[in-house]
């Protein structure tokens, strides 16, 4: 008899082990959010209205929103419709991060809650366009001459002409000149009236 009853026993473990292993987590495990728009991490553009999907149906909900500071932004009353529950959001979102915070009752009597943070972007402006200049280009500056530069001296008129040492000639050599010029012509002179008469000229 012992030995007949133990391959059930031991039958009977395995299938206990079996459920333990397998079924227990099943029958512990609550109901879970599936998704959500916005979806967690999400970047909009506009948000009106706050939309979570359970695997379950659900009830009691509870649906907060909070901007980046902390402080609450007012959505409307949450409504479920078996396992979808939503809440619209009546005014527009400014850019920034926002946090929805919600909390359910699931199928098994147990509550739920948690968090999803999205953020709003803002719109796009347009990129000024910069106006052209209208201060006048800066030439640039020419170096004058100094005032205190010495100038050349321009020669005088007939300076030249009236010194002859200016020419490279001495001045007694042309006073030289001169004298044999005059005795010249007064010897030429002395031997014309010298000459006899009826003699041509």
């Amino acid at each position: 008899m012992i030995k007949r009853s133990a391959p059930r026993s031991l039958l009977v473990l395995a299938v206990c082990w079996l459920f333990v292993v397998y079924g227990a987590p099943q029958a512990l495990a609550h109901d879970q959010l599936k998704s959500s728009s916005p979806a967690k991490d999400a970047v909009v553009s506009a948000v009106e209205e706050i939309k979570l999907e359970f695997n379950a149906r659900v009830r009691l909900p509870a649906v907060v929103l909070h901007d980046g500071g902390g402080s609450a932004v007012a959505v409307g009353k949450p409504e479920v419709d078996g396992p979808v529950v939503t809440a619209a959001v009546p005014q527009p979102l400014r850019a920034g991060r926002y946090v929805i915070g919600w909390r359910v009752v699931s199928s098994d009597g147990h509550p739920i809650e948690g968090e999803i943070p999205f953020t709003v972007k803002g719109a796009a402006s347009a990129t000024p366009t910069p106006e052209p200049s209208t201060a006048p280009a800066t030439a640039p500056s020419s170096a004058a001459p100094s005032s205190a530069a010495p100038r050349p001296s321009a020669p005088v008129a007939g300076t030249e002409a009236a010194d002859p040492a200016a020419q490279g000639v001495p001045a007694w050599l042309w006073a030289t000149a001169a004298v044999l010029a005059v005795a010249g012509a007064g010897l030429l002179l002395v031997r014309r009236g010298r000459k006899e008469p009826g003699q041509d000229e």
